[in-house]
């Protein structure tokens, strides 16, 4: 994988905005793979597709791409609210690649994959709708708020300029691949206990230290009114799945 981009393909171009769309894309097109089932190449896809920039030639997974120059923040800017609320929904809905570009040195500097199955609701922000006065008026986009996925959600393709192996890469993306098995609203809980597993600074931690956010899940979640059973439920299920260990009675660890 070659951290640079092609930057003649920018001549043609005036804005920033066209410019960074046609290097980055073409760079994710010439150098990406699909992590789901391994295939070396991505395919562009027809423009104005909704939520899709490329698709897997041999598996079909498809994939959205979002590229900001300098550091990806906390939150990535997207389009239409609804739009992305009814795509998550769905079950044909993107993995989400996020790039960290300099257009001056023509490099990717970071390179990251969410995976589908991270998507819930509470990780689409709504914008303010554009004022009366604007030509979209009323138009109302979101953010995604990318500091609220879990750290085993956020994958690095490329960090700090360094390529990580493909094959780990592979193996991080299809260790998750059970959410993609759940419902929106059993993994919107999953997520949120393993959040506020990772606030926990220590590799391990206890029941005790879990039951610390019971009144932060039950707002988050207040149809449910036995939070410390669900918060058990739910450790139980990350230790079935090899991402957390049981250590002894109440106590676990962080794989």
């Amino acid at each position: 994988m070659d951290t640079c981009l092609d930057m003649s393909l920018a001549a043609a171009y005036t804005s920033h905005s066209q410019r960074a769309r046609v290097v980055t894309e073409d760079w994710v097109e010439r150098n990406m793979y699909c992590p789901r089932c391994g295939s070396g190449h991505l395919e562009h896809l027809k423009a104005n597709r909704p939520v899709a920039d490329f698709a897997c030639p041999q598996c079909g997974e498809i994939f959205e791409s979002k590229a900001q120059r300098g550091a990806l923040g906390r939150t990535i800017a997207d389009g239409a609210y609804d739009t992305m609320i009814r795509r998550i929904h769905e079950s044909n809905n993107p993995d989400f690649l996020f790039m960290a570009y300099d257009l001056d040195l023509g490099r990717v500097k970071d390179f990251l994959i969410v995976p589908k199955h991270f998507f819930v609701d509470s990780l689409i922000e709504k914008r303010k709708p554009l004022a009366a006065t604007a030509r979209r008026a009323g138009w109302t986009g979101c953010s995604i708020l990318l500091d609220e996925v879990p750290s085993w959600g956020r994958i690095a393709i490329i960090r700090g300029g360094l390529v990580a192996d493909k094959e780990e890469v592979c193996r991080q993306y299809r260790s998750t691949s059970f959410l993609g098995d759940m419902n929106l609203s059993s993994r919107g809980w999953l997520m949120d206990v393993f959040r506020c597993m990772e606030e926990i600074g220590s590799i391990e931690f206890t029941l005790s230290d879990m039951y610390r956010f019971e009144e932060r899940l039950a707002i988050l979640h207040p149809d449910n009114h036995n939070i410390r059973a669900k918060i058990r439920q739910q450790l139980q299920m990350l230790r079935d799945r090899g991402l957390i260990r049981f250590v002894s009675r109440g106590v676990y660890r962080k794989c």
